[in-house]
């Protein structure tokens, strides 16, 4: 009896190595087909990327065989149903939403920031930092009424002269959009600051404050402007607040109080029932389309060149 127990549990000991070893095999198995499934991942993103590049400079190339470039980027007059395809309005009516929106959204996105960072405690944080990020969870559309039956109605307050659809009300519905980015990124770079360089400041007698402005900011600051840059690429592209609020009002001015036309308000104008398929308008869609790829690409690069050259390695 006591030699088949042995014999038994021999047994059972040499079945259980099998099924360890065959759960390896199925391991290893597997961790061969996980690079192979990231890769595939990888390349759809890159044909992606490709096929709106494709998409994008083939109908622009059509566009510019019709209309030169230097009635394109020159002309001040943007009547592309009376044939007239000066971008120019365009462009200034996007940057005057994204200067309006910087003024909003930078230094209350950055306060924010610091007192998560260094004021807050941490219960207080687990409780503001979530619903300050509910902001970025609503819809645009909501954001763009929002704008106009309430945000315009206020400011008529104090601006009686200004219009219905106003760039004004439309970039400032737009900063308070982007501050939720800007106070994110901008607080997780400041937490990444180590605590050793504040105590040394508090050590040496600054205030919290001082800590905060003349320690913590500097430090972070490669985190902080990426952050920035990243908000005005939001606002660049943002649509359905300025299509909403600002207007479709493609003029060549500086002064909020008017109705303006972006790049982004053309291209859900020129998308709709009334163009013509394959018609100079249709294509001029897409070189709006390109312009503003290259605008977005431009703020990338340029974070991605912050965030190296004002990186601090702790």
């Amino acid at each position: 009896m006591a030699i088949q127990q042995t014999e038994s549990n021999t047994w059972t000991i040499q079945d259980k190595m099998n099924a360890r070893k065959e759960r390896q095999k199925k391991l290893r198995k597997l961790e061969k087909l996980v690079p192979v499934f990231l890769f595939l991942c990888a390349i759809v993103s890159i044909l992606t990327t490709l096929g709106i590049l494709y998409t994008l400079i083939s109908s622009a190339v059509t566009f510019f065989s019709e209309v030169s470039f230097s009635e394109f980027f020159l002309n001040t007059d943007w009547k592309p149903w009376s044939g007239s395809f000066g971008i120019l309005p365009l462009i200034t009516g996007t940057l005057l939403i994204t200067g309006i929106a910087i003024l909003v959204a930078v230094p209350l996105g950055l306060a924010s920031a610091i007192f998560l960072s260094e004021y807050a405690s941490d219960r207080t944080r687990r409780i503001v930092k979530p619903l300050i990020e509910i902001l970025a969870g609503i819809p645009t559309v909501v954001y763009g009424f929002f704008a106009l039956t309430f945000v315009t109605p206020l400011l008529q307050n104090v601006i009686p002269e200004l219009k219905i659809f106003n760039a004004l009300s439309g970039g400032i519905v737009v900063g308070i959009m982007i501050i939720p980015m800007i106070a994110s990124l901008s607080e997780d770079a400041m937490s990444a600051v180590p605590n050793s360089i504040r105590e040394g400041a508090y050590a040496l007698g600054a205030t919290r404050f001082e800590v905060a402005m003349k320690v913590v900011v500097p430090a972070a600051l490669s985190g902080i402007i990426a952050s920035f840059v990243l908000g005005i690429s939001r606002a660049i592209g943002e649509t359905m607040i300025v299509t909403i609020a600002a207007g479709q009002s493609p003029n060549l001015t500086l002064d909020p109080t008017q109705s303006i036309q972006t790049l982004t308000s053309f291209i859900v104008q020129g998308t709709s029932g009334d163009t013509a398929y394959g018609s100079t308008i249709y294509y001029s869609v897409y070189a709006v389309g390109i312009t503003l790829f290259v605008f977005t690409l431009a703020m990338n690069f340029l974070s991605q060149y912050i965030s190296r050259k004002f990186r601090e390695e702790y």
